[in-house]
């Protein structure tokens, strides 16, 4: 998920976020919201909407030699992380990590000594050296095995390991306090897009997804990123159901939606309630090539820098040359220019509403974005997320 903080830092500076004023859900819904270290400058945590979300997942933590290790500005983050949380003792806060450049996780996750020396370094940071500031981990390993950025280390093993991992961090987290502790929560966000850096992609070749349901508090389900960069045509980030014009092939077009994404994993043994679905508060672009109308599944010669939905409201959304359109079966809006030849998905608070909608309607854990600082002034996307389990 790291891939988008470049361009989210690059959108424009903004004051601090107003609160949101509703209250978050009574039930054990999940409400949920990545938040990059990054953005703090120009959100800064005690802006974070705590009185809504019940979880916060603090981006990233990353892995040097073996260790957990963070950016040097992270420390006065998790300062003031503390005091948010002293102030509304409901919010959960996770320390989240890896992301999308994050290497390290196959050697670190390798044997028994690794694992140890690895979760050791982890634990001994976020639970002792910061204490108070964090509730759970969140282990973002994007992917064991393939599908990751090229450059990054991954072996066969990586997805038998990734299942000790977790195990390993459960061990040592129960064991915090003297294993009379309160229980801290462990959690992995794991991919739902099917093109990959590798081509095609099946998460069940990349995780023991039955096991890690089994053994993880909840999956944060990365039901995005199933158009990008790597995606042969101009299409959907986040289309709710399969689209039977997507020249994607049949095989994987059946799981590249979020319905499918859904479905598949309950089809490995994932329960319903361990499942958060995700829905994004950035856009996707295409600098398409193909003579169309609408600019949708055409070939293009690269991808286009959409950004977060405040700079596409802002830049884009309404603005001259700029089209807007809505597909009835992926249940999202695009936007595209002719003149220029951009296509632009994302979604809005009508759309984000309607997969917060199937989230509840499917008896899901919850709902959670990458990423809260993507919203507009007026929250209006985490809004129309949480709206349903109000």
């Amino acid at each position: 998920m790291s891939r988008f903080i470049v361009s989210l830092l690059g959108a424009a500076i903004v004051a601090a976020l107003p609160l949101s004023s509703h209250a978050a859900p009574a039930s054990n819904a999940v409400i949920g919201a990545y938040y990059p270290g990054g953005s703090a400058e120009r959100y800064p945590v005690a802006s974070i909407p705590a009185d809504t979300l019940t979880h916060l997942f603090y981006a990233f933590a990353r892995i040097e030699d073996g260790r957990c290790v963070v950016d040097a500005a992270a420390p006065e983050h998790f300062k003031a992380l503390a005091e948010l949380k002293r102030a509304h003792p409901q919010l959960h806060s996770m320390i989240s990590i890896g992301g999308w450049n994050a290497g390290g996780f196959s050697d670190a996750a390798l044997t028994p000594e690794s694992r140890e020396r690895f979760v050791r370094s982890c634990v001994a940071m976020f639970f002792e050296q910061h204490r108070g500031s964090f509730d759970g981990v969140d282990i973002d390993w994007e992917f064991p095995v393939s599908g990751g950025p090229l450059e990054i280390t991954d072996r066969p093993e990586d997805r038998h390991n990734m299942t000790l991992l977790v195990q390993e961090f459960r061990r040592q987290l129960d064991a915090l306090d003297g294993g009379k502790g309160p229980h801290r929560l462990l959690t992995a966000a794991l991919p739902a897009g099917r093109v990959q850096t590798d081509g095609p992609y099946d998460p069940a070749l990349s995780y023991e997804l039955k096991a890690l349901g089994a053994q993880l508090d909840f999956i944060n389900l990365m039901s995005y990123d199933m158009g990008t960069g790597f995606s042969k045509v101009s299409t959907f980030n986040a289309p709710l159901r399969e689209v039977p014009q997507d020249p994607l092939a049949k095989e994987q077009r059946r799981w590249n939606n979020v319905e499918g994404a859904v479905q598949f994993y309950r089809d490995h043994g994932v329960p319903a309630d361990k499942l958060v679905l995700g829905v994004p508060f950035y856009g996707r672009g295409f600098n398409v090539t193909g003579e169309s109308a609408d600019g949708l599944y055409q070939p293009y010669s690269a991808p286009f820098d959409a950004g977060d939905w405040r700079r596409i409201k802002a830049e884009f959304l309404g603005k001259p040359g700029w089209q807007r359109h809505w597909h009835p079966v992926a249940q999202t809006p695009w936007l595209y220019n002719p003149a220029q030849k951009v296509f632009i998905s994302y979604e809005d608070p009508q759309s984000i509403g309607i997969r917060a909608d199937f989230a509840k309607e499917q008896k899901l854990r919850g709902v959670l974005t990458w990423e809260l600082t993507g919203d507009d002034d007026q929250a209006s996307l985490l809004n129309a997320m949480v709206a349903p389990f109000r």
